[in-house]
């Protein structure tokens, strides 16, 4: 049984991962698994106004560095390119590393798609050492996220990556 989730919730990211596995196991196609992930944590993590994807792609600029591409999401709309290094998404890429925000608006150059955004948790995604994307989580709330939600998140990514066909 789905209990839908509230503020005073805390995910329990041990089923959700059971849950997530079970959800894309017959499935290896980026398009469709990565719409379903991005529903499932929408739905699933309390306090949340955007959670989705940017996918890696090459800059228009024939001398430029990649950017990310927004890809399928649940949420307001997004900017749709972002480049690396670049606001929290765009960082996270170029430094291969999650970034967890409590407060966007202290941020060096955070970028605003949406203004009602005040904390924001980006995870890359890296398979064979090249970094094909982030999976971007934006909450209303400050401090939303926590170093549990990190590592619990983290792990759902990782489950995504290994479930899907790169």
């Amino acid at each position: 049984m789905f209990i839908a989730p509230t503020a005073a919730t805390k995910p329990d990211y041990d089923l959700l991962a059971l849950q997530l596995a079970s959800l894309l196991e017959s499935e290896t196609d980026l398009v469709a698994n990565a719409a379903q992930f991005s529903a499932f944590i929408y739905d699933t993590i309390a306090d949340l106004n955007w959670a989705g994807f940017y996918l890696t792609t090459a800059s228009k600029k024939a001398d430029a560095a990649p950017e990310l591409l927004v890809g399928p999401f649940q949420g307001k709309v997004a900017c749709a390119r972002i480049p690396f290094g670049k606001g929290v998404c765009g960082t996270s890429a170029a430094e291969r590393r999650t970034i967890l925000v409590t407060d966007v608006h202290e941020f060096p150059g955070h970028i605003a798609c949406d203004s009602a955004s005040n904390s924001e948790i980006v995870i890359p995604l890296i398979v064979n050492d090249k970094v094909v994307g982030v999976f971007d989580i934006d909450s209303p709330s400050l401090a939303r996220f926590t170093q549990e939600d990190q590592v619990g998140l983290e792990k759902l990514v990782a489950i995504f990556i290994a479930q899907t066909g790169f």
